[in-house]
C-alpha cells in the first residue's frame, strides 16, 4: 500500500480522530468518537508497517521495539499537532498507535468538572488522585488542572511524564517538565530528586508500581500538593489497590498516611456524545468525585472502603457525586443512549429501578 505516515496524521487530524491504528494484514483504522473505522480498502502489508514505523521513529526507537518488543514516544505533525506513540510488535510483526493531543487546553467547565474541583488545585498540599480506564482522557484533566495553578499560583510546578504530552509555558508558575527515559530514568527517580528542586506541586504521569506509589505519598507527606493517575474506576477501588500493592505489613501504615494525605479522587469515563437528533457526536466525560472529609478519613482508617459510596451519595454538599448520578444525569438531558448507561454504571439494577421510579412519578 502506497501510503507515507504524513498523510495518516493529516487524515487523523482532518477526521478529528483520537487513535490512529497501524497494524499489518489490516487496512490503516481510525478511532472517531470511540468507534473505530477503516481508512482505505486496501491493507497493509508486513512491509508496509514497517516503513511507516520508520518513518516516525529513530534508530534508536526502532532498536529497543527490536529489544524490548515496543517503544513509547511522542511526535510533532507539521502543523503543530502532537501525537503520543506507541510501537511494538506482535506476532513477530511491526504495528503502530499513535494518540492525538489536543492542541489547545479545555477549561475545566468545558471538561464538565464541577466548581469545587477547582478548590482542590489551591490545596498546600496532599495526594489528588486522577483515575479511569486507558484512553479516558485523563491527561488532558491533569492538564487542565495545571494549567488553572500556572495561571493563578506563584509556585513552582514540577512534571514528571512518559511521555510529555502537553508542553506548558510558565505563566504565573514556574513550570520544569521531565520525561522519563530522556531527563531522569524513572518516575520513583525523578520524584526523589523532585524533592530537592524545591516543588511546591508535582505531577506524577502514570502511578505504576510500589516504588512510584510509595515516592507520590511521601512527597504529599511532605508538604507538596501531588498529582497522579491509575487505570482504576472508582473512588474505593482506588484506595483499594494503592493499599493492596504494599506487603502485607506496610498496609496499615499506608492507610494511615493515605487517610491524613489524600484530598480527592477524580475518577473518569469517556462516552459517546449524543447530538438534539440521536446522533453520535464528540465524547463526554462521566466523573465520580471523592473528596477527602471526616467520615471518609476513618473509611480509609479502619479499611471500611466499601463504605465509601454511601458518603459519596451523601456528600453533593462537598462536591461529591458518584458514577452511576453522573451518567444518570447525561442520560436525563439526553447526551448518553440508555445503552451506555446500563453498560456503563456499576449498580444497573439500582439505575433501573430509580428510572423505573421517575417514569411513574
Amino acid at each position: 500500500m502506497d501510503i507515507r505516515m504524513e498523510e495518516l496524521l493529516q487524515a487523523t487530524i482532518d477526521e478529528g480522530g483520537s487513535d490512529l491504528h497501524i497494524r499489518a494484514r489490516m487496512p490503516p483504522e481510525l478511532r472517531v468518537h470511540g468507534e473505530l473505522c477503516p481508512l482505505a480498502d486496501e491493507t497493509l502489508t508486513e512491509e508496509d508497517t514497517y516503513r511507516l514505523c520508520q518513518e516516525i521513529a529513530t534508530e534508536e526507537q526502532m532498536a529497543e521495539v527490536e529489544a524490548n518488543g515496543g517503544a513509547d514516544f511522542a511526535l510533532a505533525h507539521p502543523d503543530g499537532t502532537r501525537f503520543r506513540v506507541s510501537v511494538f510488535k506482535e506476532r513477530k510483526r511491526y504495528g503502530a498507535v499513535l494518540r492525538q493531543i489536543p492542541n489547545s487546553l479545555f477549561t475545566l467547565e468545558q471538561i464538565g468538572l464541577p466548581p469545587s474541583v477547582k478548590e482542590l488545585l489551591f490545596k498546600p498540599r496532599g495526594l489528588i488522585l486522577v483515575t479511569g480506564p486507558t484512553g479516558s482522557g485523563k491527561s488532558t484533566t491533569l492538564a487542565s488542572m495545571i494549567d488553572v495553578i500556572n495561571k493563578e499560583r506563584g509556585v513552582h510546578i514540577i512534571t514528571i511524564e512518559d511521555p510529555i504530552e502537553f508542553y506548558h509555558t510558565s505563566k504565573k508558575s514556574l513550570i520544569t517538565q521531565r520525561e522519563v527515559g530522556d531527563d531522569v530514568p524513572s518516575f520513583a527517580e525523578a520524584i526523589r530528586r523532585a524533592l530537592r528542586q524545591d516543588p511546591d506541586v508535582i505531577l506524577v504521569g502514570e502511578m505504576r508500581d510500589l516504588e512510584t506509589i510509595g515516592a507520590a505519598i511521601t512527597a504529599a507527606e511532605t508538604g507538596h500538593l501531588v498529582f497522579g493517575t491509575l487505570h482504576t474506576t472508582g473512588a474505593a477501588e482506588t484506595i483499594d489497590r494503592i493499599v493492596d500493592a504494599f506487603p502485607t505489613n506496610q498496609q496499615e501504615q499506608v492507610r494511615t498516611q493515605l487517610a491524613a494525605g489524600l484530598q480527592a479522587v477524580i475518577s473518569q469515563i469517556l462516552l459517546p456524545k449524543l447530538d438534539a437528533n440521536g446522533e453520535v457526536h464528540g465524547r463526554i466525560a462521566a466523573f465520580e468525585i471523592m473528596t477527602s472529609t471526616d467520615a471518609i478519613r476513618s473509611r480509609i482508617r479502619d479499611n471500611k472502603t466499601n463504605m465509601i459510596k454511601s458518603d459519596l451519595q451523601t456528600g453533593a454538599k462537598f462536591g461529591m457525586i458518584t458514577l452511576d448520578a453522573c451518567l444518570l444525569e447525561h442520560y436525563r438531558n439526553g447526551f448518553i443512549s440508555y445503552e451506555e448507561l446500563i453498560t456503563k454504571c456499576q449498580d444497573p439494577d439500582s439505575v433501573v429501578a430509580k428510572l423505573k421510579e421517575e417514569m411513574e412519578d
